[in-house]
């Protein structure tokens, strides 16, 4: 009984990498379509005694590997635009001639990195390893270590908190590869978004400086025909004038 309690013992830990990688490919399904999408992000970001900074930004993405941020609002920074292909970036301006490279990891607005509007791919980018379960307002979550698989993703490493009813994403730890956390992601108000319900809010939180938060709103979020000649350097000027 107890070699067949062993064996059973090893088939569990045998699956749980497979679990693991296949929770997050499917919250990543819930966050974002996996075909070509076209949606608007409304950023407003707050730091005590000081007035909220509002953006705004037209994603264009396609397949997790393809992406475009283009800025829509304040009308003093429309035109700038960043492509990423894979994880390469970069970020094109009206009065320069030439594309500038651009880390993920560099701060966008707030608490906002470059690669969590241009790059949500947790599937691609990290290792996962299910660590525990938790139980949180009623609901079973899955609690997830995801693992950079290089020094080019955005962060070093991530905690994740995903339903096991649904795999939807609840909550997630960002950490720097000193393991600080840099802060934390509350995924909220999910709706019918893009053909499925999806959280149409994030609110980001600096885990350092208290009462630094960004929140995001997501809005017509429709499919898109993206062919690959978009999400390429000649084609960016193109449609940077196409509104």
């Amino acid at each position: 009984m107890a070699a067949l309690a062993l064996v059973s013992g090893n088939l569990v830990r045998a699956e749980e990498p497979e679990l693991a990688r296949s929770v997050v490919a499917k919250a990543d399904e819930v966050r974002f379509p996996r075909d070509g999408f076209q949606v608007i992000i409304d950023i407003s970001s707050a730091t005590p005694g000081e007035a909220a900074d509002d953006r705004k930004f037209r994603i264009l993405s396609k397949g997790n590997e393809n992406t475009i941020v283009q800025t829509l609002e304040p009308a003093s920074d429309r035109g700038q635009a960043m492509l990423m292909r894979g994880r390469d970036l970069w970020i094109f301006m009206p009065n320069i001639s030439q594309p500038v490279r651009l880390s993920l990891a560099q701060r966008l607005t707030g608490q906002v990195a470059n690669g969590d509007l241009a790059r949500a791919n947790f599937a691609g980018d990290y290792e996962p390893k299910i660590l525990r379960t938790d139980t949180i307002d009623g609901e079973k979550m899955y609690v997830l270590e995801l693992t950079a698989v290089d020094r080019g993703v955005t962060y070093a490493k991530v905690l994740y908190w995903v339903r096991q009813s649904n795999n939807w994403p609840h909550k997630a730890e960002f950490y720097s590869l000193s393991d600080r956390l840099l802060k934390v992601c509350r995924y909220e108000k999910y709706q019918n978004i893009g053909g499925r319900v999806r959280p149409t809010q994030l609110v980001m939180e600096d885990a350092l400086k208290k009462g630094e938060v960004s929140t995001l709103h997501y809005s017509q979020m429709t499919p898109k025909d993206l062919p690959d000649r978009v999400f390429t350097k000649q084609y960016m000027d193109k449609l940077n004038r196409v509104d």
